[in-house]
């Protein structure tokens, strides 16, 4: 060995060292049983396991296990087993010991957790969607066994977020699709908040690094003006609190850059339209936990006297916590500025618990008198109760396997992603539902036997249909009939993952007859004409007749809705093409700005098979058209794209923040590329903005000055309406690229009594 690589051995084990040594100090200032043997016996085991072994980074491997234990003790309050099973999670995976090996040292319930890893490695999702969907299955199969696999997961994704840097651009917007599509949302739901946001906030980093550094600089720079307003908002809270003699503090809560560009993106706002970045948190310490909800409700008296409360914005969240454990009394207060500013009041608890999630409800557990510890084998109890009927819905969604597996994945984010409302009994009992759930999802959620014959309800004794959305404090009574049977179309108002899953169950046990029946029909028809039936010839005229499913074209040939003739004789014979041409419409997004010649079709560009996925793809006036645009979401030259090598190994593009480019990031990371635009405004893309405010003579005269005599760009279509003295509009036009779009925007805030502005994505 030489000097050099002495060296750097030495620093590697200082490194080691010091890692795991913090981790020691952590875990033995916690209130869990000390285990400090166990934990170094796992800890020296996985550092000769890896040994040898380097991250991208270039630090030794064993560095990422020992981070995951640490966010582990440290972020979700996790024991002995749970570190443990953090420190070897990588084993089996990456070396040659096996489970059993695990098992024979450590026992069997840090195999049964390191096993539950090992099983949804390498991100949850695997080549093919059905893999995705068996994949995450066993996911949520194992977290219902034993949650602690899931939360040492979240603790294996937040380092792997936050190491994310020495990746290529293409691995980037897998893994942080990825996170963003069912990492945040379980965090969320597990009450994990501070890890929740730090994983939005990481993904939208990587994936948006531009519009991040922006909003990170505006809230950088507008500090000083929302702390001179906290400062003059709070003053006379805390004298009420200060006469009132409750031992309290008052936090400034700041949006996330994440949580910003969402709103913006959602409501088309600019930053400087978003009013609600400040909140207001008042943390107190209660006389006695018996006496914590009554002052709550009492700062809430004294604070409603002082600033006057907006009605519908009051979130009782003690009373009725929400699923994950979260308590807290939110009301929204007109500030002297003229500014709706949200106020949380919060015990100290209470706060913890909203701050730490699980890892707070741990400490907050009640013990034998004189016992001041807790440990992995009794961390399960109570918390897991809480989300006892989160995994029940999820276990019936599994029990019952969904062909599609975006759809099963879709279905279990419908959970992931819900607020909750409260609805009542008719015998008073409360139910928690889903926020946007209808009367059918609440019909569902009782038992399917009443959903699938459910002909409406009455709420607040009120007939309503089945499509009726129910709110927060409603009575619901459900009405059935056995005459009823479930009808097509109420999937399309259901909104529950519990729901959808039974609904479509019931369906394709109805269709199966049916398709049976459509394809005895295609049988006997191929058999008259002489041919034979196979799938491939079912396909073609499945393909033939627009129908992307097999058992479809069998479900429309079985009701009839389909008729087979001579043109299906002709297309099995070859003598004739589908009359629209027949597979993918190819979309394309530009014109070119003089009339030319017609030019002949370009071929699609076809990925080779020593394709270099790590290098980005540039989109070029020249080979723009070897790609196709999909009609999802249009990008435009600047904005944040991607590329997705399709079934057929062509091209697809797509904006970065596409509902599509979500799923495929997620099912299908190891096809994505990184697409850059190289583009010198010579092409033409279309591109529609809304606009809307006080009608006015010759107001449509100047905002057409500015953007065709002033700017120079072409209006294609421009719809206006006017009523009541106001008036919206919308106007289509040929922009070269995102620029564009944004210089429009901005000379058109210019025109006076036009009040809101924004582009239709």
């Amino acid at each position: 060995m030489d000097e050099e690589e002495r060296k750097r051995e030495q620093a590697d084990d200082e490194l080691i060292n010091g890692a795991f040594q913090k981790l020691l100090d952590d875990y033995q200032a916690s209130r869990h049983r000390k285990k400090v043997d166990l934990i170094t016996k796992a800890f020296n085991f996985a550092r000769q396991a890896h040994k040898g072994v380097r991250r991208l980074s270039g630090e030794p491997y064993i560095m990422h296990p020992i981070a995951v234990a640490q966010i582990a003790c440290s972020e979700i309050g996790l024991g002995s087993t749970s570190i443990c099973s953090a420190l070897l999670h990588d084993v089996v995976e990456d070396t040659d010991y096996t489970v059993e090996d695990i098992e024979n040292i450590f026992g069997p319930k840090i195999a049964q957790i390191v096993d539950g890893l090992t099983k949804i490695s390498g991100g949850i999702f695997g080549e093919q969607a059905s893999a995705q969907a068996e994949n995450f299955k066993k996911l949520l199969l194992t977290m219902s066994d034993d949650i602690r696999v899931i939360l040492i997961k979240i603790a294996d994704r937040l380092h792997n977020m936050r190491t994310l840097d020495s990746q290529p651009a293409n691995k980037k917007y897998k893994i942080a699709g990825e996170t963003l599509y069912i990492y945040a949302p379980l965090a969320h739901r597990l009450g994990l908040y501070k890890i929740k946001s730090e994983l939005e906030n990481l993904s939208f980093r990587f994936e948006h690094p531009e519009e991040y550094a922006s909003i990170e600089q505006k809230l950088s720079s507008t500090q000083a003006s929302r702390h001179e307003l906290f400062g003059l908002f709070t003053a006379p809270i805390e004298e009420a609190l200060n006469q009132m003699g409750i031992k309290y503090h008052i936090k400034e809560r700041i949006k996330t850059p994440y949580s910003v560009w969402n709103k913006m993106q959602n409501k088309h706002v600019s930053f400087d339209e978003i009013y609600d970045i400040l909140a207001v948190r008042i943390i107190f310490t209660p006389r006695s936990r018996e006496d914590e909800v009554n002052e709550c409700f009492n700062i809430y008296v004294a604070i409603s006297k002082i600033y006057k409360s907006h009605p519908d914005r009051l979130r009782d969240w003690i009373s009725h916590p929400k699923a994950n454990g979260y308590q807290a009394l939110h009301v929204t207060l007109m500030s002297k500025q003229g500014r709706w500013i949200e106020v949380q009041i919060r015990s100290d608890r209470m706060d913890e618990i909203a701050e730490q999630g699980l890892a707070a409800h741990w400490k907050y557990k009640e013990k034998a008198p004189g016992d001041d510890s807790i440990d992995d084998d009794d961390e399960y109890t109570e918390d897991e109760a809480e989300l006892n009927e989160w995994l029940c819905t999820i276990k019936e969604i599994l029990d019952d396997p969904q062909p599609d597996a975006m759809d099963f994945l879709d279905a279990i984010k419908l959970n992931l992603f819900a607020t909750e409302i409260f609805v009542f009994t008719p015998k008073g009992e409360i139910k928690t539902m889903p926020s946007g759930c209808t009367a059918l999802d609440f019909a569902f959620s009782i038992h399917t036997f009443i959903g699938s014959h459910c002909i409406g309800a009455k709420v607040n004794h009120k007939l309503v249909p089945l499509s009726h959305k129910l709110q927060s404090g409603d009575q619901v009574e459900i009405l059935t009939s056995k005459s009823q049977h479930v009808q097509p179309a109420w999937i399309n108002f259901v909104s529950t993952a519990k729901a959808k899953a039974k609904i479509l169950t019931i369906l394709r046990r109805d269709n199966r007859e049916v398709q049976k029946k459509g394809e005895e029909t295609l049988t006997e028809w191929l058999t008259k004409h002489e041919k034979e039936y196979s799938i491939a010839v079912a396909d073609q005229l499945a393909a033939f007749h627009e129908y992307r499913r097999r058992d479809d074209f069998f479900q429309a040939l079985g009701e009839k809705t389909v008729l087979l003739g001579e043109r299906d004789l002709d297309e099995l014979n070859g003598k004739r093409k589908p009359a629209n041409g027949g597979g993918w419409r190819r979309y394309v997004p530009f014109v070119k700005s003089k009339p030319q010649e017609a030019e002949p079709e370009t071929e699609l560009f076809v990925v080779p098979e020593k394709f270099n996925r790590k290098k980005p793809i540039y989109i070029t006036e020249e080979n723009i058209k070897q790609y196709k645009f999909p009609s999802c979401c249009h990008p435009i030259p600047g904005d944040d794209a991607l590329g997705y090598i399709d079934n057929k190994n062509q091209i697809e593009i797509h904006k970065r923040t596409c509902p599509v480019a979500a799923k495929l990031k997620s099912g299908f990371g190891n096809r994505i590329l990184d697409a850059k635009w190289d583009m010198h405004k010579r092409l033409f893309f279309f591109a529609t903005i809304r606009i809307s405010g006080i009608d006015r003579v010759g107001l449509l005269n100047e905002v057409t000055q500015i953007i065709s005599a002033q700017m120079s760009v072409n209006i294609h279509t421009l719809n206006i309406t006017c009523e009541d003295g106001m008036f919206e509009g919308t106007l289509e036009l040929r922009v070269h690229d995102r620029e564009d779009i944004r210089l429009i925007i901005e000379n058109l805030k210019r025109v006076e009594d036009l009040k809101e502005i924004s582009e239709i994505m």
